[in-house]
């Protein structure tokens, strides 16, 4: 059984995000946990979060024999992180120039499942 959750729009470039995503995809969430716990990286934030919210949403659900999935016997199946939308944004320079800034978002997506 499979049970995801998903952030849209969040405010960190897809780039930086899938270091952070690359580290965790394919380890237990327990071990998940305590790799974002102690990340500095702001990605790990939320990452951390919408994991939290996977596994929240994996123990709402029960599988076709009405049983409750374990929290220990859940691990990251997939974690992805696409690119979102790009807000443009202009700095002025010297000599009447201008610089475009990209401010680029991306949507995360965490899915659990039983070992």
């Amino acid at each position: 059984m499979e049970v995801s959750a998903t952030l849209k729009r969040a405010s960190i470039s897809p780039q930086k995000a899938r270091l952070v995503a690359d580290q965790i995809r394919g380890k237990s969430v327990n071990e998940a946990l305590l790799l974002l716990e102690y990340s500095k990286k702001k990605a790990a934030f939320m990452i951390r979060k919408l994991l939290m919210s996977a596994v929240a949403n994996a123990e709402d659900r029960i599988d076709e024999f009405e049983e409750f999935v374990d929290v220990d016997d859940l691990k990251v199946a997939k974690i992805y992180v696409n690119e979102g939308s790009v807000l443009k944004r202009i700095r002025p320079r010297a000599k009447g120039r201008a610089d475009r800034i990209l401010k680029r978002s991306s949507h995360l997506t965490v899915t659990v499942s039983e070992i």
